[in-house]
């Protein structure tokens, strides 16, 4: 092992105590404090993998309160760090209180330094194992494509799909709501398809004004509106040879669908105020947080665009849905940003890990990502707490419920969602899984608000 690593945070009021366990240690940097806020600073500054702890500390030396606290703070904030606590032969209560607040082992005085160089040797080997088993399991997080992380069953059939479908010209449709990781999946469609050399261009529908909306997609002639000082490729032009990502299709409006519509059957643009018809060869994957069949239904989306565009349609779960994805996504965003924040390491607290697993992220992973990165930004410590993720300590995180009524529902909701994954999607086949007809399905999708997309019949 690399010694000039190995670091050991020696808190000891007794001065000639200090100067005899420093000799006990010839393999480790020895750094020593006095005090809590002594202790405290050293171990900000040190990060050491083990520390020998004294309880009786001032301003209570004669105690053992001081010394608790003290040890309730630096695991607080260094919760893998190995301490050690050291007290007398008649004190096995505090003792035992310091195990169970978290301490590794106590040792009693007279302190026999031999032994305890041993036992602080096997406390570094065990922190090491540790933390070699945390960077094991962050590389066993499977990212099918680049930039998605995806370890839950539902997430990793979506990926399968995308891969069946990228390599083909397939017009594809991603479902699902705001936060999902659309936008990311239609860029995997173009990096894993023939085409991932030409341009990927994306247009969010939803942020362009209708007015502004057709010059975008299809471009315009010098002259023809006030303004349009020279001509102008639309971004269907631009993205010839490439794929074109149309965002929030379902905020097209109904004139503009239907020149949408045109140029899918026939490959073909016309700018505004054009004749010319200029021949575009372009991939089109779309992408909606809406149910594009209700549209179709209120006459506010054209039937005919809805199957043009939807050759394909995949279906993304959201965060809530993807078993356990949730806390292993967290992590992977921590170690990012403590990266790009230049934080060092940082670890998800007990309770910041239960909140997350709790709660239902409405936002999906673009809500978990930035709770991440400005608790990285905002906290002071070596721990990510539920505070610092925003969570209020009065239950804004979920917790589980006790009414049996609620426990029914819940399972009840899993069921369907976990079927509907099972299925590729598939209405009839999931209804079939459950042992339900496929309009009690439905029934049950409306009751619990469940948005099961445009799924198969």
């Amino acid at each position: 092992m690399n010694t000039q690593n190995k670091t050991i945070l020696i808190v000891e009021d007794d001065p000639g105590l200090q100067k005899a366990l420093r000799w006990a240690f010839n393999d480790f940097e020895v750094v020593t404090a006095e005090d809590r806020k002594s202790a405290i600073a050293q171990l900000r500054r040190h990060e050491p993998q083990v520390v020998t702890l004294d309880l009786g500390l001032p301003p209570d030396p004669g105690g053992a309160s001081e010394g608790l606290a003290t040890l309730q703070e630096l695991l607080s904030l260094a919760p893998g760090t190995k301490v050690i606590v050291v007290t007398g032969n008649n004190d096995r209560e505090n003792a035992v209180r310091a195990i169970g607040l978290g301490a590794w082992l106590f040792f009693q005085k007279p302190v026999d330094p031999e032994l305890l160089g041993v036992i602080v040797e096997r406390a570094y080997n065990l922190h090491e194992l540790e933390q070699e088993n945390r960077d094991l399991s962050r590389q066993d997080i499977k990212e099918p494509m680049s930039g998605i992380i995806a370890t839950s069953p539902q997430m990793l059939q979506v990926c399968q799909t995308i891969e069946k479908v990228a390599p083909t010209d397939a017009t594809s449709l991603l479902l699902g709501e705001s936060g999902t990781g659309k936008e990311l999946l239609a860029r995997a469609l173009h990096d894993l398809s023939p085409r991932a050399k030409q341009r990927f261009v994306a247009i969010n529908c939803a942020a362009i004004p209708d007015t502004l909306l057709e010059s975008e997609l299809f471009g315009y002639e010098k002259g023809a509106f006030t303004g349009a000082a020279k001509q102008t490729q639309g971004n269907i032009e631009y993205a010839d040879g490439g794929t074109l990502f149309l965002d929030e299709v379902g905020d097209l409006p109904l004139a503009l669908q239907a020149k949408l519509l045109r140029f899918l059957q026939e490959r073909i643009v016309v700018r505004v105020g054009g004749r010319k018809e200029i021949p575009v060869d372009v991939r089109v994957v779309s992408a909606t947080h809406q149910n594009l069949e209700e549209l179709i239904s209120k006459g506010a989306f054209r039937e005919d665009l809805y199957y043009r565009i939807s050759e394909i349609s995949i279906r993304i779960p959201a965060l809530r849905e993807r078993e356990g994805e949730a806390s292993i996504l967290a992590n992977y965003f921590l170690d990012r940003e403590t990266k790009q924040q230049n934080k060092g390491h940082l670890a998800l607290s007990k309770d910041a890990g239960d909140a997350i697993d709790a709660y239902t992220w409405p936002g999906n992973v673009r809500e978990l990502a930035n709770r991440i990165k400005r608790a990285v930004i905002m906290t002071e410590g070596k721990q990510v707490t539920a505070r610092d993720l925003e969570f209020s300590t009065d239950g804004e995180a979920e917790s589980l419920p006790l009414n049996l009524r609620e426990v029914r529902e819940k399972a009840e909701c899993n069921a369907l969602l976990r079927a509907l994954n099972h299925s590729g999607g598939n209405v009839s086949q999931a209804a079939q899984s459950l042992g339900i007809t496929r309009p009690t399905f439905y029934a049950m999708a409306k009751k619990y608000k469940l948005d099961i997309g445009q799924t198969g019949t």
